[in-house]
């Protein structure tokens, strides 16, 4: 007789190539439409599935974990980070718990470097002027922003991420600073030009421009508090790729409003689309919203990271990119 293929819900639409994957392979069930599922769907869907496939949309939390079916046995997220998993109580249930991490590594550095020459140089401004028809000609005092070769960048988390903007940084004559939970090789360093500061305090008070790059857990949850953000030079900017909870958005806005820095370029956001008003109507502040990894053929990567986790475990085996709770 045929083995019986697994039941997969996909809480969100994705790519069509993926999609069709996955329902050649499995037994695939979509999501409703292209929007997230409600806390009632997730409800159903863990309670019926085999393999749940999440995104950072969906908050898969122990009260949820708690309402899962005996059947449920793998959570193979789409996307790198699983701060909106409980992968310890996963864990404790027998669930394990997948990423896709590495594929939109190079996608995440050149948009940070887009957000870094956005704020320095004010390309969203220049634009608006543009789009509204102001512009009155070229003048030698208008829209001046300031050069990015010789300046100091700090990188806040010196993982995958991290390295590719350093490399970005090199090439644009940047002089590359980092913290990180651990230091890297010295042959690593040398290959970066990148200075190790072991007080993430001592460096942010150097830099001209931070980085954000470290993923959100626990011990990184308002790593950039007020304190450490009044730490900066008025002159600084601060850019964001990683996760909103890093930075203490509302002490952020307030420093910003009150000139303790320069700018800000953030694609993501402590409160997610519900983003600070006030920040919006700042002019120093460029917004995105949420496009790090957006690009064709980063979403076809992870769709296939996906596919690999879960036939990896459907062959009985260990999926390749699991997640177990020692490494967040």
């Amino acid at each position: 007789m045929p083995t019986q293929r697994l039941s997969v819900v996909v809480t969100r639409r994705l790519p069509k190539k993926v999609e069709e994957r996955l329902s050649e392979l499995f037994d695939v069930t979509l999501g409703p439409a292209d929007r997230p599922m409600t806390r009632a769907e997730l409800a159903e869907a863990v309670q019926d599935a085999d393999v749940l496939v999440t995104n950072l949309r969906d908050r898969i939390d122990a009260g949820l974990v708690g309402q899962a079916g005996p059947n449920l046995r793998l959570i193979a997220n789409y996307g790198a980070g699983v701060d909106h998993i409980d992968v310890a109580t996963c864990r404790a249930r027998g669930i394990l718990v997948s990423n896709t991490p590495g594929v939109v590594t190079d996608d995440t550095a050149d948009m940070t470097m887009a957000l870094i020459l956005a704020v320095t140089r004010r390309i969203p401004e220049g634009l608006a002027q543009m789009q509204s028809s102001n512009w009155e000609g070229w003048s030698p005092g208008a829209l001046l922003g300031g050069r990015i070769a010789g300046r100091r960048l700090g990188i806040l988390g010196m993982g995958r991420i991290g390295q590719a903007v350093a490399r970005r940084a090199n090439a644009f004559g940047m002089q590359v600073h980092y913290h990180n939970r651990r230091r890297l090789r010295e042959e690593t360093e040398a290959e970066l030009g990148a200075t190790y500061w072991e007080s993430l305090d001592q460096m942010v008070a150097r830099v001209d421009v931070l980085s954000i790059n470290c993923p959100h857990t626990p011990s990184t949850f308002h790593l950039m508090n007020a304190r450490r953000l009044k730490l900066m030079k008025p002159e600084a900017v601060i850019v964001n790729t990683s996760r909103g909870e890093v930075i203490d958005e509302h002490a952020l806005t307030r420093l910003l409003k009150a000139g303790g820095i320069a700018g800000a370029g953030l694609d993501v956001y402590e409160y997610g689309e519900e983003a600070n008003a006030e920040l919006r109507e700042l002019k120093n502040v460029v917004l995105l919203p949420h496009m790090g990894s957006a690009t064709r053929e980063g979403r076809a990567e992870m769709g296939e990271k996906v596919i690999i986790n879960i036939k990896t475990f459907a062959d009985g085996h260990r999926p390749p990119d699991q997640i177990v709770p020692g490494m967040l």
